[in-house]
């Protein structure tokens, strides 16, 4: 992890400032990104000289251009980014309205694809790069009915880094597309949902939030393509998933 430079969005907090705490500890340098400003710098203070706050709204173009501007003026160089911005929702698929399903496009895809066709000019003029997508269980297995919007979003995510994944693999094989799927994990991301919703932090089984920053820490070690963040969430997955359809009777 020494030298390495990571870009990380959605910083100011939970498992953003997790995952760019376990880096920094590990000898990466970090570029922080969020809109939070006061809760960006806290997070850059505690880590220290190789910590770059931008103030910045990864669901805007330009925004997200003018991180990969100052990363570059700062570092010379980007090694990681890491797509971390997203939103909840608290609505049941009946409900929804036109500005929720845009709400949870924007936030959870459109600052993907800022991020991911900002950075990929670099990447592969270097011939080398990571980029890491956070998506969530609930886009293998839409199982929170309340959060049909989000859970669709997530599941357009998984799609989309697997696509580019397959985009990159012949034509740019140093650049790694990798995909993180964490399950409840107690930050504040419930308490933030649109529409309100239950606080992350108070349900059953949230993981902490610090090992989830650094299963991504890890994954910028060993470039794993596909990675859930606590053991046996595969084995879940799998059994939700078997319950799904049946073979046509011919």
């Amino acid at each position: 992890m020494n030298g390495k430079v990571v870009v990380i969005t959605g910083a100011s907090g939970g498992i953003g400032a997790a995952a760019a705490t376990a880096i920094a500890r590990r000898g990466g340098s970090v570029v922080l990104v969020a809109r939070r400003e006061v809760e960006l710098r806290a997070v850059a203070d505690d880590i220290g000289e190789h910590a770059l706050p931008v103030v910045a709204d990864a669901t805007n173009r330009a925004d997200v251009r003018r991180v990969v501007g100052a990363a570059l003026k700062r570092f010379d160089h980007v090694d990681v980014w890491v797509n971390n911005v997203g939103r909840g929702i608290t609505r049941m698929p009946s409900q929804l309205t036109d500005d929720d399903i845009d709400d949870m496009m924007r936030v959870n895809i459109k600052s993907v694809l800022y991020g991911v066709q900002e950075i990929l000019p670099h990447f592969k003029e270097r011939g080398s790069g990571h980029i890491i997508n956070v998506s969530s269980m609930l886009g293998r297995m839409p199982m929170a009915t309340f959060r049909s919007a989000y859970n669709g979003a997530k599941h357009f995510l998984n799609a989309f880094t697997w696509n580019l994944r397959e985009e990159l693999r012949e034509a740019q094989p140093g650049i790694a597309v990798s995909l993180v799927s964490p399950g409840v994990v107690a930050t504040e991301f419930g308490k933030n949902a649109a529409h309100g919703g239950p606080d992350s932090r108070s349900l059953p089984n949230a993981q902490e939030v610090g090992p989830v920053g650094e299963v991504i820490a890890w994954i910028i070690e060993t470039r794993k393509p596909d990675v859930y963040t606590f053991p046996g969430a595969k084995v879940v997955v799998t059994k939700f998933l078997s319950q799904l359809g049946e073979d046509p009777v011919m």
